[in-house]
């Protein structure tokens, strides 16, 4: 008799743990003005007495999940890293890209010039390795420079699968250089638009370009035919120029963000936003947006001096960094996560240095 009052009392424990389960669930959806799928979840499992909107589920989750990522890093700590290699424009550089293997980089420049420089090049230099020869082609980490902007040169993109450089410029235009053909100075297709171009992104196919621009309006292009396509919603749109695109690694959707203080995030394939964060950095220009690798985080920065990690899933600021003598005053710069993902990197002004 024993056993079996002791296995009721398992069972009873096991039914309230379920339930309180249950409660939590139901209070985070309240609380998330998920009220009608809170109630059918609600009556479907009995809870009794009702729930009342409570963010606990969150707390408990949150708390949980900072114990678990306090992780020793497996990358040398931020101030062990120093400069390589430096080059010069003739004028102020405003824009910079990795190509996807790592190998080159792009540098745009204000007196609409484009480099592309060696990184192995960069390499030997920082090491006195190799010929000293300052022409392009001679060992000189500048192995390409290109001329065809006609004003300042404010975004570049390699390709992700072929040798293709973007670049966008205030001069409207959008130029895809052929960077395999050395001797070539000249962009081998135009895209134009009626603003300056603020921002490009190529989707992780090629196949198409997404852009940002002092307008408000999301430009999605197809590379091939130069069509462009923009969402219908004018409720889906920004209300202030377009300061930086980002696709999701997956390409399943993309994120903008806007000098009109938000943040969007929009589907990848019917090019139509399905959710905006308002006032992301109180109100303030957001200057930069970057995805987590596995797509669930947005990183932005603002200019309340701030940078937010977002949780996608939830629409919620996770962490706000605050850096280290940041003043309020900041231009319109980019915050981004280091190879591993283990730091948060943004430069500081007031402090002119980089926070990690």
């Amino acid at each position: 008799m024993s056993d079996i009052n002791n296995a009721k009392s398992k069972i009873c424990i096991k039914n309230r743990n379920h339930l309180y389960i249950y409660s939590l669930i139901i209070s985070q959806l309240f609380y998330d003005s998920h009220s009608t799928i809170a109630s059918s979840l609600a009556a479907q499992v009995n809870v009794d007495p009702p729930c009342s909107s409570s963010d606990r589920l969150m707390s408990v989750v949150t708390n949980d999940l900072e114990f678990e990522i306090n992780v020793i890093c497996t990358v040398p700590e931020p101030f062990l890293y120093e400069t390589v290699c430096v080059t010069s424009h003739k004028g102020a550089c405003r824009a910079g890209a990795f190509s996807p293997d790592g190998q080159l980089i792009a540098t745009g420049n204000s007196d609409a010039s484009i480099k592309i420089l060696d990184v192995e090049r960069m390499l030997a230099k920082a090491h006195d390795i190799g010929s000293t020869d300052n022409q392009e082609g001679q060992g000189h980490p500048v192995i390409q420079t290109l001329y065809d902007p006609l004003e300042e040169v404010t975004c570049l993109e390699f390709h992700p699968n072929k040798p293709i450089l973007a670049s966008g410029s205030r001069d409207y235009h959008v130029k895809l250089f052929d960077y395999s053909k050395t001797s070539v100075k000249k962009g081998f297709k135009t895209i134009d638009d009626v603003e300056s171009i603020t921002c490009i992104r190529f989707h992780p196919l090629g196949d198409f370009i997404v852009m940002g621009t002092n307008s408000p309006i999301v430009r999605l292009y197809d590379i091939n035919t130069v069509q462009c396509f923009v969402c219908s919603v004018l409720s889906h749109q920004h209300t202030g120029p377009i300061t930086l695109i980002k696709f999701e690694p997956g390409a399943r959707y993309f994120v903008s963000s806007s000098r009109d203080g938000s943040i969007k995030l929009w589907n990848g394939v019917f090019n139509k936003c399905y959710n905006t964060f308002e006032k992301a950095h109180y109100g303030s220009q957001v200057c930069s947006v970057t995805f987590s690798r596995n797509g669930k985080y947005i990183l932005s920065s603002g200019k309340d001096s701030l940078v937010k990690l977002w949780e996608l899933s939830t629409g919620r600021c996770l962490i706000a960094y605050t850096g280290a003598g940041t003043t309020g005053k900041q231009h319109r710069i980019q915050a981004l996560f280091n190879h591993t993902e283990e730091y948060v990197m943004f430069p500081d002004e007031a402090a002119t240095s980089l926070c990690a």
